[in-house]
């Protein structure tokens, strides 16, 4: 697999080179058009003559659009407009400038005066600024739609793929956070004997699994659902609201890179932990909660917005995570223990469960779903609405508010 900066470089240079093509066929086109409305009919020497000029300037706007997007201008449609910005203005004020001063065969170019300069950043207001206006206008759209096709090629065609994040349980797992339970001692060979059942049930089920570096020093890092949220072909790098789990997305960002995923994420003050969101559909569910906050949220909002996601607030202030308390079947039912959910009416429809544990589903298929083995009545109430469930045993992360979802991150 090409590295994730390969992947960077060639998607830079290939928006670079599509949109500075683009534009300038464009000069070429507009310019012969206009022509039309002339005197005389154009000629292959009006073509030959604008294709002249704008070469250098698309030379240069070339090179300064593969940097920028290679140095990341390219990752937020912001930066990416900032990115056209700075190419519009400077790549055909320095063409010209560069033209002027060198003149042509036969002609001395002219001196690099005052005048000249002024001459120059007249252009971007007359011959040039069409360029400007047009590298300005694609670079944030189309160039940044390329780019991210080209980076994440993978992940946007093998849309039939299912891999699941995984991370091994670090040695002082049993020294986990815990918020609201009490402490339970915990058999650390026995986790690993569970976290190796859960890897091999989602292996059984179709999914590709991949380790995510192990953090034997982090203590919470085997619930790595926490460290990112994946919506489609992007995944949000989150920073967990507990300040000793923020060490634990290097990792995981680095093995969702090597997926091939667009990369977004959330910056201080705002903290966010994929544990607290639920996707159903197109409505992605946030629960406000001691680990999430509102900043984070609205982080989340401006980023899945575009995507076609609609972000809902949920206040949880009776569990940990939002997953904790609900999750959904495969047909969008949103399922949770009603002790632990703030207000049930915030989902179109809900289903509650008779057992705390019983909550959390990991949706394996359409008709599979993975739950705790210490749920057996929420599990045959599962099963009585059509679905197989796959049971896995995973009660010492139980004793650390952990579920089925938090030990993976999947990725469709």
């Amino acid at each position: 697999m090409t590295s994730s900066w390969g992947r960077r470089l060639i998607a830079s240079l290939v928006a670079a080179l599509v949109v500075v093509l683009v534009v300038h066929a464009a000069m070429i086109a507009a310019f012969y058009v206009g022509s039309l409305a002339g005197s005389s009919a154009p000629s292959g020497a009006l073509i030959v003559a604008v294709s002249n000029y704008f070469s250098l300037t698309s030379v240069i706007a070339f090179v300064l659009l593969w940097i920028a997007g290679f140095v990341g201008a390219f990752d937020r449609w912001w930066t990416a407009l900032i990115a056209g910005v700075l190419t519009g203005v400077l790549a055909p004020a320095v063409g010209t400038l560069l033209t002027a001063t060198a003149g042509s065969s036969g002609s001395a170019g002219s001196p690099l005066t005052g005048d000249l300069i002024v001459a120059v950043l007249g252009t971007l207001l007359g011959i040039n600024l069409l360029y400007a206006v047009a590298i300005t206008a694609l670079t944030p759209t189309f160039g940044r739609w390329l780019f991210r096709i080209v980076e994440g090629t993978r992940s946007r065609f093998e849309t039939d793929r299912k891999v699941a994040l995984v991370r091994i349980p670090a040695g002082n797992l049993a020294e986990g956070l815990v918020t609201h339970i009490d402490r339970q001692p915990v058999d650390a060979e026995r986790a690993d004997a569970q976290w190796d059942a859960y890897v091999a049930a989602l292996s059984a089920a179709g999914w590709q699994t991949v380790e995510v570096a192990s953090a034997d020093t982090l203590a919470d890092s085997v619930f790595v659902e926490d460290t990112a949220v994946v919506l489609g072909d992007t995944a949000v790098i989150t920073l967990p609201g507990a300040e000793s789990r923020r060490a634990e997305v290097v990792g995981t960002e680095a093995a969702l890179r090597a997926q091939g995923l667009h990369l977004e994420r959330i910056e201080a003050p705002g903290t966010l932990e994929g544990g607290d969101v639920l996707k159903v559909g197109s409505t992605v569910y946030v629960g406000r909660g001691g680990r999430t906050n509102a900043e984070g949220i609205r982080q989340l909002r401006a980023i899945a917005a575009p995507l076609g996601y609609t972000v809902v607030a949920v206040p949880v202030t009776k569990a940990l995570h939002l997953k904790t308390a609900v999750t959904a079947l495969p047909d969008g039912t949103v399922i949770g223990y009603e002790p632990i959910v703030d207000d049930t009416r915030v989902f179109e429809r809900f289903l509650p469960v008779p057992e705390a544990h019983g909550t959390a589903v990991v949706v394996l298929s359409d008709d599979t779903v993975l739950m705790s083995s210490s749920a057996p009545q929420s599990v045959a109430l599962v099963e009585d609405l059509g679905y197989t469930v796959v049971q896995v045993d995973i009660s010492e992360f139980e004793k650390l508010e952990g579920c089925v979802t938090c030990l993976s991150v999947r990725i469709r």
